[in-house]
């Protein structure tokens, strides 16, 4: 079985492991990265360059794959879905949308929304919004 994820992985933490591990676990894991360019529009400036979050995604022993998706806004991974043909589209419930839902439907593909798993002694609201905004917070 091929698993498709799409996301950010910028600030690679905790949250990002246990999402792309309960993804690896339903088949082989693909990894579409969202750019550099695809982040500045629909959040911030990344910390860590589309290169670099590449690197540390590729480099973990789960992932099959990775690359950068070519797309742009929300959606920028449909060629790349064309390419892998997936059996599996995993979400976790932030990242589910009818749209995403629709797209999967319509190409045949399985369309799986996960749910946040609590590891004990790492908080369950772990994010890159959250950490940056914390370390404003910090240094204030």
């Amino acid at each position: 079985m091929k698993v498709f994820v799409s996301g950010c992985f910028d600030l690679f933490h905790s949250g990002h492991v246990n999402f792309l591990e309960k993804a690896s676990a339903l088949g082989e894991l693909y990894v579409g990265i969202g750019s550099d360019k695809t982040i500045r529009m629909l959040k911030r400036n990344t910390v860590y360059n589309e290169n670099e979050r590449l690197f540390i995604v590729q480099s973990l022993r789960c992932v099959k794959k990775a690359f950068i998706n070519t797309g742009l806004g929300m959606i920028d991974f449909i060629k790349e879905l064309r390419k892998v043909k997936p059996d599996i589209f995993f979400v976790d419930e932030d990242g589910h949308s009818v749209e995403k839902e629709v797209i999967c439907r319509d190409m045949g593909i399985k369309y799986v929304v996960g749910k946040r798993r609590k590891i004990k002694g790492i908080p369950q609201d772990r994010s890159t919004t959250n950490t940056i905004k914390q370390i404003k917070d910090d240094t204030i």
